[in-house]
This record gives structure tokens, C-alpha cells and sequence, in this order.
């Protein structure tokens, strides 16, 4: 079965089928929330990591890799910040795909009624699990969906009770830029087949005017040397989300209080530091573009 990320699994029996991408991501989600200025708490975090007992970091050296966590941080709290805003103006269905050992579920104060469905590979869900002990989250109904991405998980997703006929917040974090091009126009299309009027998409993407710049070009190409390639990336983003008939924008960092508070002082000690360079979107589905007709059950 095709991997959803193109990274190989860690050896050893409690750590079988999770990528070192998943690792790094909690690694550094736990760092964020021992600092004392926080942008977000994963308690499950430290829980995730002691469980794998151990977790490299990124490939590289590079100046981004250096500021690496900080833009994780900052990309945490944007995309908690788009989830709950969502949900709250009437999106009670959320999705995470290629979920990983994202935590939302457990940590967001969830309106009231909101499912949250995690999508991901079935040994990534067992390990989870195994850490998380039968917790269940304290405002949210959180269902795991054990499926790959680059194959039928619609099916699946509907199976485990998603209702395509109701808004839903969808969120791809840390997931399209691993895909071939073809694979995230598949999941996308298939995505849109499944979104009501009203629903939200939330995602990043590498820019790709700064795919060959002096900050960008070697942590591509350490990924690449670590077998962890980001083969996807777009120059319009708006265009092409569109294009899928999606109302995009693209986010303005620089405007956000807590970035500006947190790249400060990267952007001080770094000038070459490009905050453009990665891009996340929150986009809107249009009643105009979806028929009237209701979706089949089966999500196709």
C-alpha cells in the first residue's frame, strides 16, 4: 500500500508505519509548549515523543531549518485559529487528513456537537492509540479513520459516519507538499466531491518563485537526501484553489500580532529569512458552485 507521506516508517514494533515526519513534528510541538510563551498546548505532545523514544529533527543546517519550530508554531496556532473560527460559524464536521499525531481533538475548545474525524494511515492511528489509552476528547466526538490517502478513503470516511451533505472544515497541514502533483489534484477533487456549501479548506504549500532561493533551495535539498521530498508547490495559490472552485486567500502573515511578536526577532538575527516563502490558505466553497442535488451516501 502506498505510503501517504514519501518517507519510510521507523523500525521496531510501537513505532512501525509512523514517518519521521510525523516524529519531527511532534518533537518540536513539544518544544513549543514548554516554552513560557507558547503559542499553543499539546500536553500529548511530550506523551507522543517519550512513547517514540526518540525523535531526530529536520534534515539540514540551513537558516530555515534553524527557524523552523517558530514557523511551526506560528502555522499551529493559524490553522487552530481557522478550525475553531469555522466550526463556531456553523462547520460541525472537521477532517484532518494525514492527521498524523495531531492533537486537535484533544485540545481545541470545540463548539458543541462538532466531530472531528482524523484521517491517516492504519499504523500510525494503532500507535496513537496505544498512547492515548481510550482518552477521549473533552468537547469534541473524535473518530479515527485508518485509510490511505492515495487510495479509497472516501468510503472509509463516510463509513465512520461522515455526512457529506454538511459543511465541514477540512485542514491538509504538513501533507500536499509530500505528494506527487497528481495525487494532491485526486485528494483535492475528491475533497471538493465531498464539501456542502459553506465548507472550509485549510492548507499550505511551499511558493514556488522561492523554491530556488539561497533560504529555501538547501532545506529541499536536504529533504531530498533524507528520501522526505516536497514535490508539490504552487506560484498562484488563489488561482488554482479557485480553479478547484474554492474561494482562496492567502494568509498575510505580517499582519497576524503573534507571528510579527515571533519572527521579530528571527527576522532581526537572519535578514535572509523569506516569510513568504511558505504560504497558508484558508478558502471557502461557494453555494454557486456546488449542484443542489444531494450528494450520494456514498460519497462519489
Amino acid at each position: 500500500m502506498p505510503m501517504t507521506h514519501q518517507d519510510a516508517p521507523r523500525s521496531g514494533s510501537s513505532l512501525e508505519g509512523v514517518s519521521e515526519t510525523a516524529l519531527w513534528t511532534v518533537r518540536m510541538r513539544a518544544q513549543e509548549t514548554a516554552r513560557a510563551d507558547a503559542l499553543f498546548s499539546d500536553p500529548l505532545a511530550a506523551e507522543f515523543l517519550a512513547a517514540a523514544g526518540a525523535a531526530g529533527a529536520p534534515p539540514g543546517a540551513g537558516v530555515l531549518q534553524r527557524v523552523l519550530p517558530d514557523w511551526l508554531a506560528v502555522r499551529t496556532r493559524f490553522f487552530d485559529d481557522h478550525l475553531l473560527a469555522a466550526t463556531r460559524a456553523g462547520c460541525r464536521q472537521v477532517v484532518l487528513l494525514g492527521a498524523g499525531l495531531d492533537t486537535r481533538a484533544h485540545r481545541l475548545d470545540w463548539p458543541d456537537r462538532t466531530h472531528v474525524f482524523e484521517v491517516d494511515l492504519p499504523a500510525v492511528q494503532a500507535f496513537k492509540e496505544r498512547v492515548l489509552a481510550g482518552r477521549a476528547p473533552d468537547t469534541a466526538r473524535r473518530t479515527t479513520v485508518a485509510a490511505d490517502l492515495l487510495g479509497d478513503w472516501r468510503g472509509a470516511l463516510v463509513a465512520a459516519g461522515f455526512d457529506p451533505n454538511l459543511p465541514t472544515a477540512w485542514l491538509c497541514e504538513g501533507l500536499l507538499f509530500y505528494l506527487q502533483p497528481e495525487a494532491v489534484e485526486r485528494l483535492i477533487a475528491a475533497v471538493s466531491k465531498l464539501s456542502a456549501p459553506g465548507s472550509t479548506l485549510g492548507a499550505e504549500c511551499l511558493n514556488a518563485d522561492a523554491a530556488d532561493s539561497p533560504f529555501v533551495k538547501p532545506w529541499l535539498e536536504a529533504l531530498s537526501g533524507s528520501g522526505t521530498p516536497w514535490v508539490w508547490h504552487l506560484a498562484d495559490p488563489e488561482r488554482w484553489w479557485g480553479g478547484h472552485g474554492w474561494r482562496a486567500q492567502v494568509a498575510d502573515l505580517l499582519a497576524l500580532p503573534y507571528a510579527v511578536e515571533r519572527f521579530a526577532p528571527l527576522l532581526a538575527e537572519f535578514p535572509d529569512v523569506e516569510t513568504n516563502s511558505m504560504i497558508l490558505v484558508t478558502a471557502t466553497l461557494p453555494t454557486a458552485t456546488v449542484p443542489s442535488a444531494t450528494i450520494p451516501a456514498d460519497g462519489r
